[in-house]
Formats: C-alpha cells, structure tokens, sequence
C-alpha cells in the first residue's frame, strides 16, 4: 500500500496518507487533478492526474465551449454628440463662428448629458468633447480677432450691396 504527501493550495505540506485518505480529500475538494502529489519512494512530485492509480477520477479536462456574443442592445452613437461635432468644425472653420459655436455647444452638452445618462445606450464621448472644445475654441478666437480689430481700429462693416 502506497502513501502519499501533497501540497495544499496553502502551499504547506500534507501527509503521508493512504490512497483511501486522499481520495476523501479529492472528493471533500481538498485536492484536485493539478494537486502536487509525492508518492513514497518516488523521485518527483507529479500532478495527482498523472498517477495512474488517481487518474480514472478526474474528468478530462475540456476547455468551455465559445458562446456567441450575447445578443442585446447595441450602443450607438449619439446624434446630439455627432451634430456637436460638425457644429464644432463649421464654428472652427467658417465665417459663422457665433452662431456655430453656439450651436456646437449646446449640442455637445446635450450628447454628453444623454451619453452620462445611460452609458449602455449611448457612446460618441470623444465626439461630444471634441465638438465643445471645438465651438469654444473658435468663440474665443473670434472674441480675440475681434479685440484686436477693436484696439487697432480696423474693424469695419462694409457692406456693398452695388456688386450684386
């Protein structure tokens, strides 16, 4: 009758005890197939599955089956993010910047209120963050052109109507 020694999941050793004992450990879940097990007179510690005496009582090991992806909402992109955005970009790049960026504001605080409302419906932070950085970027620049042109006097509304 062989006897046995293993090392617990505590990392301390156990036994020697009977094949009787270490299958009430196995079964009380003391021990599992990846357990280190020493047999006497042996010169290694193996795995308790690869003993062949213990390995008739450990299921092979299967890995869990690839469940498909979980089928629920999808997030999308928030359209008030999106319209921030573009609002953002004109007020950056054209002529209409206060009423742009005004617009690009109001819409990217509305996307980023409804993305931080329900997380799981909606996503296009970044969109809604650059949108207002966008819009009040281009405020503040137009604010400056329009400082400046006030300071050094260049600031004239001529409007021609004869060229049309």
């Amino acid at each position: 009758m062989s006897m046995y020694r293993i090392i617990g999941a505590d990392g301390r050793q156990y036994g020697p005890v009977s094949g009787e004992q270490l299958r009430q450990w196995m079964a009380e879940g003391r021990a599992n197939a990846q357990t280190q097990t020493f047999v006497e007179g042996a010169t290694e510690w193996r795995p308790l599955d690869a003993l062949p005496e213990f390995a008739g009582h450990f299921a092979p090991q299967v890995p869990p089956p690839i469940s498909p992806p979980v089928s629920g909402r999808v997030r999308k992109t928030n359209s008030y993010a999106m319209a921030g955005m573009i609002f953002g970009i004109l007020a950056f790049f054209c002529c209409c910047k206060f009423l742009f960026g005004a617009l690009g504001i109001i819409f990217s605080l509305v996307g980023l209120s409804q993305i931080n409302r329900h997380p799981e419906l909606y996503e296009g932070r970044g969109l809604a963050i650059a949108g207002l950085v966008l819009s009040i970027l281009s405020l503040l620049l137009a604010l400056v052109f329009i400082m400046i042109a006030l300071t050094t006097g260049h600031f004239h509304f001529n409007w021609n109507f004869n060229r049309f």
